[in-house]
């Protein structure tokens, strides 16, 4: 009980307030880290985490059965479920998937407005190693082996300031990664290279059209930002 109580401590322990100066800094490494394409073609495989898990999570909590996911190196992903091919739970696990990584965003902006930076890393820590579990190829155990490692190990050796810093990085990198992934989205869609997108999925789902669907995906997403963003700068 001695370990659990000093465990749960740490992890409920507060951290230090960041300076505007420094949230905003966090705010531009993250910036550079989504636009800059170079990074951005590896940094994109935390988006792919984040909405593969969202399909997952979503799945269970509609009644599906989860199968398995697959994490590709081409920043691909697959969650297979097993359930009603049709109907509200389908819609909601396929609408799932490009609003996820802002919805995870938007929690993490509220738990570090709050103080808990040290318990949002402690929770990604947990997030990936339940995520884990439902891999299904190596590259995706590895890719989150190497995730769940880097947070891991600025939860255990940064100091507090530096993973107050590093909490507000992974924050605004989901609120800012999310739009860009609707963006690209859209433009495959367009160049007809994502014929069986999540958006076109739901078109046949609901015979709303997969632009519709692309268009309240955004919504979403800047609307996490913009909320995100002002919890965090308020």
């Amino acid at each position: 009980m001695d370990a659990v109580g000093l465990f749960w401590d740490r992890v409920s322990a507060p951290a230090p307030d960041l300076s505007p100066a420094v949230l905003l800094g966090t705010a531009a490494v993250a910036a550079v880290l989504v636009c800059y394409t170079p990074l951005w073609r590896r940094t994109r495989h935390a988006v792919t985490i984040a909405h593969e898990g969202a399909h997952g999570v979503v799945a269970l909590a509609v009644g599906r059965r989860l199968s398995g996911i697959r994490l590709h190196s081409d920043t691909s992903g697959v969650t297979v479920s097993s359930g009603r091919p049709t109907g509200a739970g389908m819609v909601l696990t396929c609408a799932a998937g490009y609003t996820g990584p802002a919805l995870f965003g938007l929690g993490a902006a509220a738990l570090l407005a709050a103080g808990h930076a040290v318990g949002l890393l402690w929770a990604l820590v947990a997030l990936l190693g339940l995520l884990l579990v439902q891999i299904r190829n190596w590259y995706g155990l590895w890719s989150v082996l190497v995730s769940g490692g880097l947070v891991l190990a600025a939860t255990w050796w940064l100091p507090p300031e530096a993973q107050a810093a590093f909490a507000a990085v992974t924050t605004w990198f989901l609120l800012l990664a999310a739009p860009r992934a609707v963006l690209e989205l859209q433009r495959a869609r367009r160049r007809r290279q994502a014929a069986d997108s999540d958006a076109d999925q739901l078109a046949r789902l609901t015979r709303i059209p997969g632009v519709v669907w692309v268009g309240l995906f955004l919504v979403v997403d800047v609307g996490a930002l913009l909320l995100g963003g002002s919890w965090l700068l308020a």
